[in-house]
């Protein structure tokens, strides 16, 4: 199972990075553990300065804006390799 996590305060542009992951996972079949990481003490341990960020298995992958769909295929199918 890929752990992923967004982080973000709650805005909109978290809440579709959340639903793009969900759905792109679903289509894909692969298996994720979702967290929503909002507190700001919480986002900075990972040098995040822009949110929404996104950690895939503990490395940070993405942050500030809503990721595209492909760059999500991509981190989705790679780590379930």
């Amino acid at each position: 199972m890929t752990n992923v996590k967004v982080l973000g305060t709650g805005c909109p542009n978290c809440r579709r990075t959340i639903g793009l992951i969900e759905a792109v996972a679903r289509e894909a079949g692969v298996s994720i553990a979702l967290e929503k990481v909002e507190a700001v003490q919480d986002i900075m341990r990972y040098g995040v300065m822009s949110t929404p960020g996104v950690v895939i298995d503990g490395k940070v992958v993405h942050a500030g804006g809503v990721p595209s769909r492909a760059k999500v295929e991509g981190w989705l199918t790679a780590v379930d390799r």
